[in-house]
């Protein structure tokens, strides 16, 4: 497996329609789908690939001076629970570090509310994200909005 950015925008989309695309459980509803892929196009895009074929992706967005935001990140469902993830957060958070920011974020749905978030919750929190605060409709009301932060530093490993 390897990772690498992906720097053109219509490779960018290419990828995380792809992706997306195979995952209907996470990413059932068209519109956000077609958001996420519209959107990647212009944020820094991460790539793991299996040989030559993409098998998971990571974008991230600003959100502020100094804070960048995982926008979204698709493994592919075969491929879960085989660090690619993490792989993928782990060189996110260099680039954003080298790139100046000094924290990362992440929106996903409350802890506790449906099971499948339930592990995207235990795997933000197992790489050292915190819990920052809960919108309960800034989404809608059936899927609180949980937002976890955490500071970047120099990656001395």
């Amino acid at each position: 497996m390897k990772i690498a950015q992906i720097e053109h925008p219509e490779e960018k989309k290419r990828v995380v329609c792809y992706i997306l695309e195979s995952l209907p459980t996470w990413f059932e509803q068209e519109e956000g789908r077609e958001q996420y892929i519209r959107e990647s196009a212009e944020q820094i895009c991460l790539c793991a690939y299996d040989e030559e074929k993409p098998i998971g992706f990571l974008c991230l967005k600003e959100t502020g001076k100094a804070t960048v935001e995982l926008a979204v990140m698709g493994v592919l469902e075969e491929y879960h629970r085989s660090g690619i993830g993490r792989n993928l957060v782990l060189q996110a958070k260099q680039i954003a570090y080298e790139k100046g920011y000094s924290f990362l974020q992440v929106k996903t749905v409350q802890m506790g509310v449906y099971e499948d978030y339930d592990r995207t919750n235990h795997f933000y929190l197992s790489l050292g994200f915190q819990e920052f605060e809960v919108f309960p409709t800034l989404w809608d009301e059936a899927n609180p909005c949980q937002i976890y932060v955490m500071a970047l530093e120099k990656n001395y490993g």
